[in-house]
């Protein structure tokens, strides 16, 4: 928890905006001109949930949603982009979007098709390819510090969506991520982890497990870094 709260404490002093309002930590989901930006419209509030309940982080009870072309997704500590359908960013989008993250930002991006070669998939990588070459985007290996930043996991978490046959028929056995200057700056899923986490909030108490508990390792290590 040493290691976690200085690097906490680094990721303040870079986005000194980050701590505004008394916060922590607020959930950003990044509006985007093309496709389908608004889906899984309440994963926030149980991912937010968790963090309130499993972390000692300040967080913002609050979804913002914010444009991807608004200078003001530079100070959020976390973003969120989804959808199921083309992704072509606009020069402000691409811009604001390859600062955000050489800068010190973290985004998770989840295919909500959940697969391989799906129009979202497909589009989105090809606008990663374009800010940051061709062989930026990697597998994760399962090793990654994000799988102990908090939980621990052996690796990326199975989804309903993927274990009942849905998208692909593929298991996907990682993520895929962009690292700058070994730090992990995109995080890239084709799980579909937002439809995964989107349920009525009462139902929470029906699940085995917890299926949120990865998110809060996705955003304890996002802020650690």
């Amino acid at each position: 928890m040493h290691l976690m709260a200085g690097g906490l404490a680094s990721a303040m002093l870079a986005r000194p905006l980050a701590a505004a309002g008394g916060y922590d930590f607020w959930f950003t989901r990044l509006r985007y001109d093309s496709g389908d930006w608004d889906v899984d419209q309440r994963m926030p509030s149980n991912l937010i949930t968790s963090l309130i309940d499993y972390t000692t982080l300040r967080v913002d009870p609050k979804e913002h949603v914010i444009a991807l072309s608004d200078p003001k997704m530079l100070t959020a500590p976390f973003c969120y982009l989804a959808g199921h359908k083309l992704v072509e960013f606009s020069a402000a989008e691409r811009r604001n979007f390859e600062r955000y993250v050489r800068n010190g930002g973290f985004v998770l991006v989840d295919d909500c098709n959940h697969d391989i070669d799906g129009l979202f998939a497909r589009s989105f990588e090809a606008q990663m390819a374009k800010i940051f070459g061709s062989k930026a985007l990697k597998q994760l290996p399962n090793t990654h510090p994000l799988y102990r930043s908090f939980f621990k996991f052996d690796g990326p978490p199975n989804t309903g969506f993927e274990l009942n046959g849905w998208g692909d028929d593929l298991v996907h056995d990682y993520l895929k991520g962009i690292e700058i200057e070994g730090r992990l700056g995109v995080l890239y899923s084709n799980k579909d982890y937002g439809c995964e986490w989107d349920y009525d909030w009462r139902n929470k108490r029906f699940l085995a497990e917890d299926n949120t508990r990865f998110g809060v390792n996705i955003v304890m290590y996002a802020l650690s870094v």
